[in-house]
């Protein structure tokens, strides 16, 4: 199933998924009919600059949604809020899919509205994910932050183009489900939804606004496709330090601009990231899979298990002998 659709500030993603799988809205509600699946996609609308769309299901055949840039740029963001515990896949223009699973750090995405990019859900997969449009405006005076830095400034200013990507903190999940959960039969329903929506975009800028205050520059949809082909390359084998000249090489880029665009999009650079997400995995692999400390160090490229340990603690704030403890 494909659905296709080009970013414009009037565009509504329920009623054209309704005319698709041929079933009514009622109350801004969408039921998946049981032919095609279960759960169901809801629109909350807050204010004429400001609502959500909630989605929550599973979908017996893989599910593509293909966004096109708007035609003239306009005021209205999005922003994503994925269930890191799902799969699902993201390529910019048409470059191939580029997962984004449990061990993913950058679920959440803010984004204007002039890149293309594809999602695709795979078949019989929960999926449980949220879409906030706001407008620029909007958000800057919900946010009321003096002295922003350089990227809340950017994410604030209207008919910018911007692409950032963040982690989906545990609280952040929690929310997640919490407002995909809500029935919506309680009278204060809506009210709580909205609450929840603004701890969500609390949590989410507050992590955005501690990121490194350096001059915002500009990205387009090759650079999009580019940085998230290198994120993948980073990922992709977590025992295995990146080489940034390699790297560099693989985008058509100079090393610091790699770097540099990177860090803006990411929020850390190439390394850091990395050594982040092997942090990650660690953790991972000590909790869920059993796995000795020395056969996770080992397993993730760390010949001295000392310095393993070091930068353990460093991230997670104690040693990972004392993390599966705990654990």
């Amino acid at each position: 199933m494909i659905l296709r659709f080009t970013a414009s500030s009037d565009f509504d993603f329920i009623t054209q998924f309704a005319e698709i799988i041929n079933t009514p809205i009622r109350e801004n509600l969408l039921e998946i009919p049981k032919n095609l699946g279960e759960g169901f996609v809801r629109r909350i609308t807050f204010d004429n600059d400001f609502r959500l769309l909630m989605h929550h299901y599973t979908l017996k055949e893989d599910f593509i949604i293909q966004r096109d840039p708007a035609v003239e740029k306009n005021d209205l963001l999005s922003i994503f809020f994925y269930n890191n515990e799902q799969s699902l896949e993201m390529k910019y223009n048409e470059v191939g899919y580029v997962p984004f699973s449990q061990s993913s750090n950058s679920a959440v995405q803010v984004t204007t509205n002039d890149f293309s990019s594809t999602i695709r859900f795979p078949a019989n997969t929960p999926t449980q994910y949220m879409v906030v449009g706001i407008t620029a405006s909007k958000l800057k005076t919900l946010l009321s932050i003096e002295n922003a830095n350089s990227t809340i400034k950017t994410i604030t200013t209207e008919k910018a183009s911007f692409l950032f990507f963040e982690s989906m903190a545990a609280e952040m999940k929690l929310l997640l489900k919490n407002v995909s959960n809500t029935t919506m039969t309680d009278a204060l329903s809506y009210f709580y939804i909205q609450v929840k929506v603004l701890e969500l975009l609390y949590l989410l800028f507050r992590r955005l606004s501690i990121r490194e205050n350096k001059t915002y520059r500009s990205i387009n949809n090759t650079d999009a496709e580019k940085l998230v082909m290198i994120r993948n390359e980073v990922l992709q084998d977590l025992s295995s330090p990146p080489v940034l000249n390699e790297l560099a090489k693989m985008a058509a880029m100079s090393e610091t601009k790699l770097n540099q665009l990177f860090k803006q999009t990411f929020g850390d650079s190439v390394y850091n990231y990395f050594q982040t997400a092997r942090m990650e995995e660690a953790a991972f692999l000590l909790k869920q899979s059993n796995r000795s400390v020395s056969e996770t160090g080992y397993e993730l490229g760390f010949s001295n298990l000392s310095h393993f340990s070091r930068l353990f603690k460093k991230h997670f704030g104690m040693t990972p002998k004392k993390y599966t403890i705990n654990g």
